[in-house]
């Protein structure tokens, strides 16, 4: 696209500057091809006055990149500039969707696209994801392409991505990012009329519908509905000021349960999530606060909470010394076992799990892999991020085999194979149910965790995060890694235990093969290192796809039998100390550790 915005005709651009130049003639440009085309009064007031407060380093953060596809679409923060989260952004994003789609699909006309959202927002930018939604509509149908837009907000996996029901992944999200550099500049004032969602013939609400077909599919995760009505737990629910209240109410009473008690603080939406530190609840008992208090208020034993968009899901269970958080690598645990356990009381024939499958992310634990193991059915691990789960379980329906249960350790959970995306709704409730059938047999949660290890072998792990701001030390610490022991020479030890074997998705080694190349896709993109150590220890090193953080992951897999877990945990913990010390030098490299 040829750029003449602002430069009059004898190209000097600050001789028709309506502000004053920056000084960088490049700055200048992305400044003013913004104040061209943003036609949000809240996002143009933000870069105007970053120019006139002689800002020059947050202009170019916000407007010399743009946003690219992590783990989980394209994210990021919120506020004016390209490579932010706002009006124009999303106008353009959906321009090189929709060239893209055109490109895929010779029945788009027809086909048309589906649009949700969630109750996220910022004020400051004149910004909501239901206003972000109605723009997206109206690039679609300003080009005669039908929409289907929700008319309120939904659960992330009711809206379904690529015609698989996954999210994309390579190449496509090469292509769309592709289209989108060729689309910058808005088509036309219809992109800006959120108001033309109203007055198109060719606007869609699927609401009643999709939710419809998706409480009778969920009905397919109840398997014990009798005993489900007569269930004397009680249950607390947290939507955390997102959009999951109304859904898992509804999910209860489609599997008979009496409705679980909401948070009031919490039911209901607000952007600015104001009742909690962090709208995460991944981040387990600090901003679980006041569901706890809640529940021992009730006298419920179990917590249950959706994050903001409501597909991941955090359990809490009261126990004799408080309270347990279960992390997303136990409520895995939990959720594989209960899965398979339902599933083989309906197919005894053990020829019939040739054809089911569990999947896990590499960075999650191998808890399922040791199930698959002793069990008989197949385990796949895939690479961080949902997308590659929801496409591996499209690739194996294909061929007749079915997926029973998925997960990510960062508490995304796929129960059953209704959408091919991680889903708190279905996971709550199925949780809830696996509860209730446990407490008929005087067990806990935690408890049939503790049989799960004995039986299958104990998987102790840790997660956690470092925060770096700067990318070029990001590079440095991994490039570190990648010669510590000379050049093109990884780390021998950790924390004095010997290293067996170096995997380095980034670079596509792998020393464990014959070939040395990593079974997984090679992923140029972001960092991730794994070491399988002598002592049975696997731990793995990645930055994160959606936020500017170093995350680490380590896990004791130990064989069934090996029960001193006291030994066990102090061996991982020893290891995971020695992981950050030696191979992240926090100190030295200024990295900001994890606020628990």
């Amino acid at each position: 696209m040829e750029d003449t915005a602002g430069t009059g005709g004898n190209g000097d651009l600050n001789a028709n500057l309506g502000w004053g130049s920056t000084g960088d003639p490049q700055l200048d440009k992305a400044v003013q091809q913004w104040l061209d085309w943003d036609r949000n009064k809240w996002t143009r007031a933000q870069v105007e006055s970053l120019v006139a407060a002689g800002r020059l380093e947050d202009l170019r953060s916000r407007l010399c990149s743009r946003m690219s596809f992590g783990t989980a679409g394209l994210r990021a923060p919120m506020g004016a500039g390209f490579n932010r989260i706002n009006d124009l952004t999303v106008i353009q994003s959906s321009q090189g969707l929709h060239a893209y789609l055109c490109r895929c699909f010779a029945d788009l006309s027809s086909r048309g696209v589906v649009v949700g959202y969630d109750t996220r927002g910022q004020e400051e930018s004149g910004c909501s994801s239901q206003r972000l939604a109605k723009l997206t509509a109206a690039v679609m149908l300003s080009r005669d392409v039908p929409v289907h837009l929700f008319s309120s907000f939904v659960p992330t996996p009711y809206v379904v991505y690529w015609c698989s029901g996954a999210q994309i992944a390579s190449p496509h999200d090469k292509e769309v990012l592709r289209c989108i550099e060729e689309q910058l500049e808005p088509w036309s004032a219809s992109c800006w009329d959120e108001a033309l969602v109203n007055r198109s013939s060719l606007r869609t609400d699927p609401l009643t519908q999709i939710n419809s077909c998706y409480m009778d599919d969920l009905t397919s995760l109840c398997f014990h509905r009798d005993l489900n009505r007569s269930c004397t737990l009680k249950f607390v629910h947290s939507s955390f000021h997102g959009v999951g209240h109304d859904f898992v109410q509804q999910a209860f009473r489609v599997f008979g349960f009496a409705p679980p008690v909401p948070v009031p603080e919490q039911k209901d939406p607000d952007p600015n999530f104001s009742s909690v530190r962090c709208p995460n609840p991944e981040e387990g008992q600090s901003v679980l606060e006041l569901s706890l208090l809640l529940a021992e208020r009730e006298n419920a034993r179990i917590v249950l909470a959706t994050d903001p968009d409501a597909d991941r899901l955090a359990v809490a269970e009261r126990c004799r010394c408080g309270w347990k958080v279960f992390s997303g690598n136990e409520l895995a645990a939990l959720l594989g076992w209960w899965m398979f356990f339902n599933w083989k009381e309906s197919h005894p024939d053990p020829a019939d799990t040739n054809s089911i499958y569990m999947l896990a992310t590499t960075v999650s634990s191998k808890i399922l892999q040791a199930f698959a193991r002793i069990e008989g059915f197949h385990f796949e691990e895939t690479l961080p991020g949902f997308k590659w789960i929801g496409n591996r379980i499209h690739e194996l329906s294909k061929t007749g085999n079915r997926v029973i249960f998925a997960f990510e350790e960062s508490i995304g959970f796929l129960c059953g194979s209704i959408v091919p995306e991680k889903d708190g709704v279905s996971a709550a409730v199925v949780v809830a149910e696996m509860a209730a059938y446990l407490q008929t047999r005087k067990l806990s949660l935690n408890q049939q965790l503790q049989n799960i290890y004995r039986t299958y072998g104990y998987h102790m792990s840790k997660t956690s995060y470092v925060t770096c701001n700067d990318p070029p030390t990001i590079q440095r610490i991994f490039s570190r890694i990648r010669n510590f022991a000379g050049d093109d020479l990884y780390p021998k030890t950790c924390g004095g235990i010997r290293i067996v074997h170096v995997r380095d998705v980034t670079t596509g080694y792998d020393s464990s093969r014959p070939d040395l190349r990593s079974v997984l896709p090679v992923s140029r993109s972001s960092q991730m290192i794994t070491f399988t150590l002598q002592n049975g220890v696997v731990a793995t090193l990645r930055t994160s796809g959606t936020e500017p953080k170093i995350k680490y992951y380590t896990e004791f897999c130990a064989a069934p039998g090996e029960s001193d877990v006291s030994q066990l945990e102090d061996e991982l913990r020893k290891v995971t100390d020695a992981l950050l010390d030696e191979f992240l030098e926090p100190d030295k490299n200024h990295l900001i550790r994890r606020d628990v």
